[in-house]
């Protein structure tokens, strides 16, 4: 029988971790990354950017509500951002293909530390000056002709492998 989300045996927890979405503004991959990110236990999520399209009414169809309860906030300038990682001591993991990037089944995760996953924009992934602060470059293995997948399971895989 299929439990409800009232009788799952699931412990609650947070875990702390921050979203980092660049240039993200595909309304359904915002309400999907609330809603994945309530799943996983996010602390919260940055969004960088300008005009963000925030609007309740048109995430909530993919949200299910989660945005009222994920923590969030936008940083409309790279240079904001990165201060505000460096000085809050975030270990930065940028989930992106690049010529070092690793697996992410290699990642290290050091103890008693806030990590922040950089996600990259629809269009044109993570910026280069992000990839510059990264700690670590990370990628999720793929076996068919694409290298790429949509933002909202990319980081899915990611936060499973991040929380588990």
């Amino acid at each position: 029988m299929q439990l409800t989300h009232n009788e799952n045996q699931f412990e609650r927890k947070t875990f702390p971790i921050t979203l980092v979405c660049d240039h993200i503004y595909f309304q359904q991959n915002i309400g999907s990354l609330f809603r994945i990110s309530e799943a996983f236990g996010v602390e919260n999520i940055i969004f960088l950017g300008k005009d963000i399209p925030l609007t309740p009414r048109k995430i909530n169809k993919t949200s299910r509500s989660t945005h009222l309860h994920v923590p969030h906030r936008i940083i409309e300038e790279t240079p904001d951002l990165i201060s505000y990682l460096q000085e809050n001591n975030f270990e930065i993991i940028a989930l992106e293909i690049t010529s070092n990037s690793k697996a992410l089944k290699e990642v290290h995760l050091p103890e008693n530390q806030k990590i922040a996953l950089l996600i990259g924009s629809e269009i044109n992934g993570i910026s280069e000056e992000l990839l510059k602060i990264a700690h670590q470059i990370v990628h999720i293995n793929m076996f068919g002709k694409n290298s790429s997948m949509n933002v909202v399971q990319a980081a899915s895989i990611a936060l499973y492998e991040l929380t588990s």
